[in-house]
């Protein structure tokens, strides 16, 4: 396997020990930092494949540290997985907003952390896996382009996260079709993670939140799954 470089920032030492042994074992090579400080000047010198994030921070906190790996050119590709002991929607919601691909809450099992690590890196890898839709899908005022992997409001790029691109992309390929949480999880992680349906409730809130004024057309079939509808359904 070729080696990648995952960055831990996390001020928990025996956390970081813990992930660094089980992920060296699995053939990644492992930085790690204690403040988003340090972790930012090593992801600037490394450029990591993916992230793993606290959110409680000395210093520049996780949520910031998030928002300024996605918005500077050097680091806006590497993907992130937050690691964090806040069970709050609302932090988890903010994180995917920012740009984060996936979430696990402490505390955690190592084999479902190396599983998500697995899947976030190999979609990420792939472009987001093989789903099979036309490259360009229009509906109302957005339009989602495969090729240029962008999603356009009235013209302007929206910040999707590759998750949440992939889950807007299926649902609006099939204009009123009823897809469940487990063929949403299907379609974005090929059934290779052990990622909970409630994510893909979260990510569906933070798509209604970025889409603004197509949010209505997303909805949510109760007890079953959710749908994109056009005007008027």
């Amino acid at each position: 396997m070729q080696e990648r470089k995952i960055l831990i920032i996390e001020d928990d030492s025996d956390i970081v020990e813990l992930l660094r042994f089980n992920l060296e074992r699995e053939g990644y090579r492992v930085f790690s930092a204690s403040t988003g400080e340090a972790g930012l000047t090593i992801a600037r010198e490394e450029h990591p494949s993916l992230l793993i994030l606290d959110l409680g921070l000395p210093g520049i906190q996780g949520l910031e540290l998030c928002r300024l790996m996605k918005q500077q050119p050097g680091t806006s590709s590497t993907s992130i997985i937050i690691l964090t002991a806040k069970g709050l929607e609302s932090d988890v919601v903010a994180g995917l907003e920012l740009g984060a691909d996936d979430y696990i809450v402490k505390p955690f099992r190592i084999r479902e952390l190396i599983a998500r690590v697995r899947a976030v890196l190999r979609r990420s890898e792939s472009g987001g896996g093989n789903i099979g839709i036309e490259d360009q899908l229009k509906a109302g005022r957005l339009i989602i382009d495969s090729l240029r992997h962008e999603v356009l409001l009235e013209g302007e790029r929206l910040n999707l996260t590759l998750a949440e691109f992939n889950l807007l992309k299926l649902l609006v390929s099939r204009i009123g079709r009823v897809f469940t949480r487990d063929q949403l999880l299907n379609a974005i992680t090929n059934g290779e993670t052990y990622i909970i349906d409630r994510n893909v409730d979260v990510h569906i809130r933070s798509i209604r939140k970025k889409i603004g004024p197509e949010r209505d057309k997303l909805r949510t079939v109760r007890g079953i799954g959710y749908k994109f509808v056009e005007n008027g359904e």
